[in-house]
């Protein structure tokens, strides 16, 4: 097999030399180094890499390149080797001139580029190296190119095959597919013996479960045995950025804790492919990245993990809860934590989707806005987290238009931001219309709008599309007691309301839902801030809550003995 390319790009000469010849020593065994000295020499070698079906893992590029030509070299590189890692050659000190460096977060808040890496000074600088070995673990990471524990053979790629893949790669579970009329499958199904049923799981430790049951895969995914004849102090649901921060801290605070959730972790943070603001992260942190070490975090701390388990009913007998799992599982704690997050609704145009984070944003702009000065800019939505958005881009972007599939403004926004919008001469509202398409080479160029009155659609420029459309919270399964506004998001501390039978004395807790002992964390809540930092730092908070209760449920039992 072709080893796969790094492409080193642009420069001055000696510069492009040396960076080609660091990379040869450190990386020539596993990777095929290649030199381009400008855009045009560049942009072939990316088609002769595509046409050869050779993978590309790194591109890096000199700052001299990022006017539009580079950008389009980037776009075209991301156009054909998606999975392809782009970063900028940066001089020594460069960061120092602002605008250089106002260029090089540009790049990075708009997705052009993943992350810039300093010029190496000598052929040990290992910060240089770090960096680059960073972009080959992301790289490596995303195709599956790490050791793995678990192999499955299908006979086809669909199916059940396909769900058993999804599931380890949800769980963080190190896997690897193969076909069983391949020769690896073959070999692997010899080992397995005969008469199996496909597909067919073959485990670290030499078993072969053939067909396995979802009880069966979740087990191989790390669920404890017997985890439903143990009680424990606090069980979470949901392994979002709100539940394993929970779990990180519940613990290592020596806490028993049980985390369960229907999927795997990560929650919506996952689909983020890069992370750009958050703390300690300065070249960002893909959401799966994040997850994944904070799973291994909570999990060294001691924490167990249950996936392909859906919780189904909560409920109370004396100082102890109960909840309920799908496979007629119950498990038992003095608290629980509710950290199921909320689905955010998606456009569902295909093109659009393949261009998140590359001019397609689902959420609110704060980290992309300073990058969209003098471009023209869309939000979709008609609430007030829309209105917000097109206000904050205002400061920023030379035009914001606010698509709104209703008839109005007023139908689903404040009338503060209805009549701050209509004051801003830059925003421009486009009611009764949808987002039905749009595209791009590598980076979002276009939008299709649909008028619903007329059914006519119009194909418009467009720099950036941020998507707030609504969100819907997994509390369907709650007991209907559990105060929750009217779209389903629960109430905690001071937001619960009086008259909803709260049965004690003290008052809730901050994180703390109508039912006692049972907390909120994360986007479930209502009133939360819809921020990955925001969920962590909940899920810590909900912790220190889960001492207090447990502390006041002791105080309690020895008051009545």
């Amino acid at each position: 097999m072709p080893l796969p390319v790094l492409l080193v790009v642009g420069g001055d000469q000696d510069a492009l030399q040396d960076v080609g010849a660091q990379l040869a020593r450190r990386y020539g065994r596993d990777y095929r180094i290649e030199r381009a000295s400008d855009p045009e020499q560049a942009l072939a070698a990316l088609a002769e890499l595509a046409d050869a079906c050779d993978e590309l893992a790194l591109v890096l590029a000199a700052t001299s390149l990022m006017d539009s030509t580079g950008e389009g070299l980037l776009e075209r590189a991301r156009q054909l080797h998606p999975h392809a890692k782009r970063g900028l050659m940066v001089a020594r000190g460069a960061l120092a001139d602002q605008p250089t460096a106002k260029t090089i977060v540009d790049a990075i808040a708009m997705g052009r580029i993943d992350y810039y890496v300093q010029m190496p000074a000598e052929a040990s600088d290992e910060t240089f190296h770090h960096t680059i070995s960073t972009f080959l673990l992301e790289w490596a990471t995303e195709l599956h190119k790490v050791p793995h524990t678990v192999r499955i053979v299908g006979e086809e790629w669909t199916g059940r095959a396909y769900e058993m893949r999804e599931t380890f790669e949800r769980c963080a579970v190190p896997h690897d597919f193969c076909l069983a009329d391949s020769d690896e499958g073959r070999k692997l199904l010899a080992q397995a013996g005969l008469d199996v049923k496909l597909p067919v799981m073959l485990l670290p430790d030499g078993r072969a479960l053939s067909d396995p049951s979802n009880a069966e895969i979740a087990e191989a995914a790390g669920a404890p045995a017997g985890f439903d004849e143990s009680d424990f102090d606090v069980v979470i649901v949901g392994a979002g950025p709100a539940g394993l921060s929970a779990a990180v801290y519940g613990a290592s605070e020596g806490l028993r804790t049980l985390v369960v959730d229907e999927g795997g972790i990560g929650g919506q943070a996952r689909s983020s492919s890069l992370i750009r603001n958050y703390l300690g992260f300065p070249r960002g942190v893909s959401g799966h990245r994040l997850a994944v070490q904070a799973y291994e975090q909570a999990s060294v701390f001691g924490a167990s993990f249950v996936f392909l388990h859906r919780a189904t009913a909560l409920s109370r007998s004396g100082e102890q809860l109960t909840l309920s799992l799908t496979e007629d599982r119950r498990v038992n704690a003095a608290v629980v934590i509710l950290a199921t997050g909320a689905s955010y609704r998606r456009l569902g145009v295909p093109a659009l989707e393949a261009l998140t984070g590359a001019g397609v944003f689902y959420g609110g702009p704060a980290a992309e806005a300073h990058a969209l000065s003098g471009a023209d800019v869309f939000v979709a939505g008609g609430g007030n987290s829309a209105g917000q958005a097109v206000l904050y881009l205002a400061r920023y972007a030379r035009s914001v238009t606010l698509i709104v599939r209703g008839p109005s403004l007023e139908a689903g926004m404040s009338h503060y931001l209805v009549q701050e919008i209509r004051a801003t001469p830059s925003i421009d509202v486009r009611t009764s219309t949808t987002v039905v398409g749009g595209g791009g080479d590598g980076h979002l160029r276009e939008l299709v709008l649909r008028d619903a009155a007329a059914g006519d659609e119009e194909a418009i420029a467009a720099d950036a599309l941020f998507v707030l459309i609504g969100a819907r919270p997994h509390t369907d399964w709650l007991p209907h007691y559990i105060a929750r506004d009217r779209y389903g998001f629960l109430y905690t501390g001071g937001d619960v309301p009086s008259d909803d039978g709260w049965p004690l004395e003290r008052s809730p807790s901050s994180l703390e839902t109508s039912m006692p002992g049972v907390l909120a964390a994360g986007d479930v809540r209502h009133g939360s801030v819809k921020r990955v930092a925001s969920a962590v730092g909940e899920g810590s908070i909900a912790v220190q809550l889960v001492h207090n209760l447990l502390v006041s449920e002791q105080s309690a039992e020895r008051r009545t003995r």
